[in-house]
């Protein structure tokens, strides 16, 4: 027996009010120049204090150590940084409402860990070096542990606990197959260290031009297919009806979600719980509709990761704490929370 949803769950799928459609596209507004203050944020602040002046000169000026700072460092990593916050963010919303299930994230499920095991195996068995080689790599383990935890899970009858409980089994299942790589093989250790706890420290213009076409191309079939998915919400037989194809909209979801996932860790390593909290929290702003919930969400998560990094070159000078254990250590008390507040447990 399935426990009963709380009200404010309930609520959550109620048609929007007119109050709600209204505010909407401010808040969409508010969200992007929220992003642009992080984002400068990101740019003047580090491990290494700098002036404004230091930062206006090295930005627009300067070619020498502020120039190297701020341009090579700085910029790239922050442009890394908004392209895998959106990325995180639309995989957490698009599996959501695949999956109908509020605990499903991209970390939770296991798809970050995979991707992180395909790619560790692929530099060091195969020698594979670049990020254009290794990306596939990434690919192929995300899409193949997304499709064991949905079999193990339960598959058509998956509930949200079956589906945390196979994604975190799987997923220490694969961070120790990740140590025990690292252990044996002193080079891979060196290189992966930093990698295989989610950072942004490495980001490279090539990085972002590498990574680019991928999390283009799995924004906009994730953005494409909010119609979709809303109309899987009411059911398969509904969706059928409002003109969805139900199998297709799977099938394409899982690509997008998969192509986001996998270029992301590919290029920063694993990064939990952005695609978790995020979608939460603007839910409860903008209602169910996914096309408000994707455009807020592909906002709102680089706000958080950038955020999250900015906090973890602050607090640790002049050395950095990594920004995937930032958001590991915001994540954690904020899913406890989730899973007591919406009591998605069965019985």
């Amino acid at each position: 027996m399935l426990v009963d949803s709380p009200p404010e769950q309930r609520a959550e799928t109620a048609p929007a009010s007119p109050t709600r459609k209204a505010v909407r596209p401010l808040g969409l507004v508010l969200a992007v120049a929220v992003l642009v203050l992080v984002a400068l944020a990101s740019i003047a602040i580090g491990a290494k204090a700098l002036s404004l002046d230091q930062v206006w000169h090295g930005l627009f000026h300067d070619t020498g150590t502020y120039g190297d700072v701020v341009v090579d460092e700085r910029l790239a990593r922050t442009l890394l940084g908004l392209l895998v916050g959106a990325a995180l963010g639309l995989s957490g919303a698009v599996l959501q409402a695949l999956t109908r299930n509020p605990l499903a994230d991209p970390g939770l499920l296991g798809i970050n860990a995979g991707a992180s095991a395909a790619v560790v195996t692929a530099i060091t068995f195969f020698g594979v070096t670049s990020l254009s080689g290794y990306v596939w790599f990434a690919f192929l383990g995300a899409a193949a542990v997304g499709a064991l935890v949905w079999f193990l899970g339960g598959s058509r009858g998956a509930t949200p606990v079956r589906l945390a409980l196979a994604g975190t089994a799987i997923s220490a299942a694969l961070y120790g197959y990740l140590q025990a790589v690292m252990i044996m093989d002193d080079a891979a250790l060196g290189r992966m260290r930093f990698w295989t706890v989610g950072s942004l420290a490495s980001a490279t213009n090539a990085t972002i031009a590498q990574v680019l076409p991928f999390l283009a191309a799995g924004t906009l079939l994730a953005l494409a297919l909010a119609r979709p998915l809303n109309a899987m919400t009411m059911g398969d037989d509904t969706a059928r009806s409002l003109g969805a194809r139900p199998h297709r909209t799977r099938a394409l979801a899982m690509l997008a979600a998969t192509v986001l996932c996998g270029a992301a860790t590919a290029a920063c390593g694993p990064i939990v719980f952005v695609g978790l909290m995020v979608p939460h929290a603007v839910r409860s702003f903008t209602g169910p509709d996914l096309r408000w919930i994707l455009p807020y969400a592909a906002v709102l998560s680089p706000v958080l990761l950038l955020g999250a990094d900015v906090v973890g070159r602050v607090v640790a000078r002049p050395a950095e704490l990594q920004v995937g254990i930032v958001t590991a250590v915001i994540g954690g008390p904020v899913f406890i929370f989730l899973v007591r507040r919406r009591r998605t447990a069965q019985l």
